[in-house]
């Protein structure tokens, strides 16, 4: 209180009149209340006007726009300006001058909205830069708040980079140029793309300027695709093409790199206006054959895996970049045409023995036959001529049958020696594929590596009894089981055939035999060598009429010659040798008469 001690009220100073409401300064209220309204700005209801921050919270912002009250907006109106500040200036909307409580009314929104196409289209045409606030993902692209309009920002004009998660976007703040207006439609495009283009093409221009084959540069994964990964040189991009990744086969490029991964790449050319730039990661590295084992040589046994298969072999890598194939014929010892799927697939770890090796072709064939024993060489002592086994019917041809008795031994059973008595057209008429058959090896010829293998031989030949059956003249009953243009098949006892040519095929009547018809043949030919017979069913009526046509002649001669020792005895008186003939002749009338009548019976 000590510091109050000198001052002392006014003399003149009326407290009745200030306590009753009336200033006594000598200056009237009206005049005062004039002044003090003069030094306020002039405003209006809806009225957009300049405003400069004063204070600001977690929630509300205070701004001052030169009025006798403040006014206090939403903070979330400001949301697309996250760098909003005391003493910035932003432009608010005057809802109302005082509500109830006296309060300043004010909308930042509403003043954006208000000036929005005109800013919008002043931004377009300056080609200025302007804030936006990204509120949601739509189809193709964003929606972003500017000036209060919703525009539109392309996928493809977020940024240089295929972007891969539109979500992260959401919610955040970004520069922006505006590059189309629909004014009909009221439909802007905006783009944050054209923003960086411009700094990224002067980038370009000098690192195009400066690359040169054989270049090591630092880049970044771009994108990966089933052919290669595009590299982000510092915006010039280049192509890692999928085979020179790595030194090894590389069925996916992601099993090398991923998204967004520096590394380092040596640039392996690129077109005269260096566009395409071809780029390589396996070249840093040096080749794996030339650190191959140097006391690896032929006949070494190694271990590899599978990583690619054709029908003609497999690729096998001993060591990552150092590969060997092996040819389908170096899979096993078996003659057979088989695709080389059926001995192996990819990612198998297989063992294989050198076959040849080039270091510098850098090629290597392998095999893995070589691992057992080639079967060839010992076929005279595990299946000697005369030896009797059983095999698998492995291909047919017109002139017999391929069978394999173990794998790598095969063998081909002719179709003369399948059978004894069948007359065989087709192999197929025998077995069938994949059929066991009994064999006999017959002949062995090791230098071809082939085998003559016999079927029929396993029992003995028939034809030794046929020959005591069928003799030339014998009859038996057959029937027709094929008919020929030149004749027929004849099924006759004990499961042999013969043969029949139409002539031979007329029965008595004069009818032609027809097929399954059962007769008597008579053996008319008998080959054994040939293992035919000829047949004829005409010549069982046929010879029996001879027969009986020579027996009825002999009759006769020996009823003339009986008639002619008895001649002499008789005495004619007359005329005896004219008698004698007439008694001869008349004698023989019913003997010859009757033989006639046989005869034509017969015919």
């Amino acid at each position: 209180m000590e510091n109050f001690k000198n001052i002392a009220p006014l003399e003149d100073f009326n407290w009745d009149a200030y306590e009753s409401g009336e200033i006594s300064t000598g200056v009237d209220h009206d005049q005062l209340a004039k002044a003090y309204d003069e030094t306020l700005n002039k405003v209006s209801d809806r009225e957009v006007v300049d405003g400069v921050v004063i204070a600001m919270n977690k929630r509300e912002v205070v701004v001052n726009i030169g009025y006798k009250s403040d006014g206090i907006i939403p903070l979330n109106e400001f949301r697309y300006n996250p760098d909003l500040k005391v003493g910035d200036t932003v432009e608010v909307y005057i809802e109302s001058q005082e509500d109830r409580k006296g309060q300043l009314i004010l909308s930042h929104k509403k003043a954006r909205a208000a000036r929005a196409w005109e800013h919008v289209n002043a931004a377009l045409e300056n080609e200025e830069i302007i804030k936006g606030y990204i509120k949601c993902r739509t189809k193709g692209g964003m929606i972003v708040d500017v000036f209060g309009i919703e525009a539109f920002l392309p996928g493809s004009q977020i940024d240089v980079r295929p972007i891969r998660d539109y979500d992260v976007f959401v919610g955040k703040t970004m520069e922006f140029k505006v590059v189309k207006i629909n004014q009909e439609f009221k439909n802007v495009v905006v783009s944050h793309k054209a923003l960086i283009e411009a700094e990224l093409e002067q980038q370009k221009k000098e690192i195009i300027s400066k690359l040169e084959k054989g270049q090591v540069l630092e880049g970044t994964v771009k994108n990966i695709t089933s052919y290669g990964v595009f590299i982000d040189l510092g915006g010039v991009d280049g192509l890692i093409h999928i085979t020179d990744l790595s030194w090894g086969r590389v069925s996916d490029p992601k099993e090398v790199v991923e998204l967004d991964q520096k590394l380092n790449v040596v640039i392996l050319d690129f077109d005269d206006q260096k566009k395409r730039i071809a780029l390589g990661l396996k070249q840093l590295t040096p080749h794996p054959w030339d650190s191959l084992d140097e006391n690896l040589k032929v006949g070494d046994k190694v271990m590899g895996r599978v990583v690619v298969m054709a029908d003609y072999g497999a690729f096998v890598e001993i060591a990552a970049g150092v590969e060997g194939l092996i040819h389908v014929s170096e899979m096993s010892w078996s003659q057979h045409l088989r695709s080389a799927q059926d001995f192996m697939k990819v990612g198998d770890e297989v063992e294989a023995v050198i076959l040849t090796l080039d270091r510098e072709e850098r090629k290597m064939s392998l095999g893995i036959k070589q691992l057992k024993q080639d079967p060839w060489e010992s076929i005279e002592e595990r299946y000697p001529v005369g030896s009797n086994h059983t095999a698998k019917v492995r291909n047919f041809t017109n002139f017999g049958i391929f069978v394999e008795i173990e794998e790598g031994v095969d063998g081909l059973v002719h179709i003369s020696d399948l059978s004894w008595t069948k007359k065989i057209k087709h192999p197929s008429e025998f077995t069938q594929l994949g059929a066991d058959l009994d064999i006999v090896v017959l002949e062995i010829d090791k230098e071809n590596r082939r085998l003559s293998l016999g079927h029929k031989q396993l029992e003995e030949n028939p034809w030794d009894v046929f020959e005591t059956v069928f003799t030339v003249g014998s009859v038996h009953e057959g029937t027709i089981i094929e008919m020929l243009d030149k004749g027929a098949v004849i099924a006759l006892p004990y499961g042999v055939e013969g043969f029949a040519t139409p002539k031979h095929l007329v029965k008595e009547d004069g009818a032609q035999a027809q097929l399954d018809e059962k007769l008597d043949f008579k053996v008319i030919e008998f080959n054994k060598e040939a293992k035919r017979i000829i047949l004829s069913h005409s010549r069982i009526f046929e010879d029996a009429a001879k027969t009986e046509a020579r027996e009825a002649r002999e009759e006769v001669k020996a009823s003339n010659q009986a008639a002619a020792k008895k001649a002499p005895k008789k005495e004619v008186a007359a005329a005896p040798s004219q008698n004698q003939a007439a008694s001869t002749t008349l004698g023989d009338f019913d003997a010859l008469a009757e033989l006639k009548e046989k005869l034509e019976g017969k015919n």
